[in-house]
């Protein structure tokens, strides 16, 4: 890198997923991986504490930026908050194919997820899920006065165990252009959260349950 270059976070990210997918492991210390790539090592620490915040911070990144896109469709007059969902999903997901070989990286060829990996992600989630007026969703609307006054913490519990279910999902997806995944994306926010019997809060952890089981099934 040349010398005169600025170091960014985005250029860490770079830096960072190239030596990891050339190697097939970590740097070995964060002096050797800045003096390799011409930057002070004090630089590196503006913007992270080591390579675990790295991993941490990647997928949160991409989630960002996936809202960040969507918000110039989600503001258009007309969509509903379960549009803005998809969009943000899809275009969420199509970020992580772009960098697949380095998000599998980073997750690991584990069925259960590092939890450490996805704290950062799971935080701007939640903050992206209580942006959304789930009042004006047909479904909720449709629902019985139980389900109306379900608490915005257990929604927002739920929807995360979806999103890291579709993320599962999409780790070991074989299809086309992973074409599975955006069917399973659509079809999980079309039918998957209309609950509308007599128990609706048992039956939304009964679905997350069930779709932290279903991710398991694919080959």
């Amino acid at each position: 890198m040349d010398e005169q270059t600025t170091i960014t976070k985005e250029k860490i990210f770079e830096l960072y997923g190239d030596y990891l997918l050339n190697h097939g492991e970590k740097p070995k210390n964060v002096y050797l991986f800045a003096k390799e790539n011409s930057f002070e090592e004090k630089e590196f620490y503006h913007y992270f504490s080591g390579f675990d915040h790295i991993e941490k911070e990647i997928l949160n990144h991409l989630f960002i930026k996936s809202i960040e896109l969507g918000a110039e469709v989600n503001s258009a007059e007309g969509i509903s908050t379960k549009e803005k969902l998809l969009n943000v999903y899809f275009i969420f997901f199509e970020n992580l194919t772009i960098n697949r070989s380095l998000i599998l990286s980073i997750l690991g060829p584990y069925k259960f997820q590092n939890i450490k990996t996805l704290q950062n992600l799971r935080e701007t989630h939640r903050q992206f899920i209580k942006s959304l007026d789930f009042n004006e969703w047909e479904m909720i609307e449709k629902a019985k006065e139980g389900l109306r006054r379900f608490n915005d913490k257990s929604r927002e519990e739920v929807l995360w165990l979806h999103l890291v279910s579709i993320i599962n999902f999409w780790k070991n997806d074989t299809s086309p252009d992973f074409e599975k995944t955006d069917i399973f994306i659509e079809k999980t926010i079309d039918t998957g959260f209309e609950l509308v019997d007599n128990e609706p809060l048992r039956k939304v952890f009964d679905l997350g349950k069930f779709l932290w089981k279903e991710k398991f099934k694919m080959s």
